[in-house]
């Protein structure tokens, strides 16, 4: 079934200390039971700058450089997911940046307590998503393709 609704596409990095704990599958478990197509994923080491655009609102902040130390201190894999209001259906799924305080069935709040080690990055805006995806992903790294189980997820007028 060919989705036919307005397809956002939004970032996930899953970041140094979910790669160093092992929760890679536990993570991207959670975006799939959602039922969100996966249209982008590769493992890369974060170099200053890359990071220094993407934390471009940070990088005058006293924390940044131990920030970017953290972001270099292991590969990412980087994610882009495609869905109908995929924005703000993976931010809810992340919970809030300060781990500890994130809603308990949330990714942040079942598996972080940091703000900084919080083991996910996603897009907080649709125009922040696409200037993401571009920056992390080459147009040939994202694949379109039909998604059948689109019929189970989403309502016929949301297709």
């Amino acid at each position: 079934m060919e989705f036919d609704g307005v397809k956002e596409k939004t970032l996930v990095l899953v970041k140094p200390d979910a790669i160093q704990r092992g929760l890679i599958g536990e993570i991207v478990g959670r975006f799939e039971k959602k039922g969100l197509k996966l249209v982008g994923i590769k493992m890369m080491a974060l170099d200053d700058e890359i990071l220094t655009k993407h934390y471009s609102h940070l990088t005058d902040k006293p924390f940044f450089p131990s920030l970017a130390n953290f972001m270099k201190s292991s590969p990412v894999i980087a994610m882009a997911w495609e869905g109908l209001e995929v924005v703000n259906a993976v931010r809810l799924l992340c919970g809030i940046t300060k781990a500890r305080t994130a809603e308990a069935g949330s990714i942040r709040g079942d598996l972080a307590m940091s703000v900084s080690c919080n083991v996910v990055h996603a897009s907080d805006t649709v125009e922040n998503a696409q200037n993401e995806v571009k920056r992390f992903f080459d147009e040939e790294e994202l694949h379109n393709y039909n998604k059948s189980e689109y019929e189970h997820v989403y309502a016929e007028d949301e297709r």
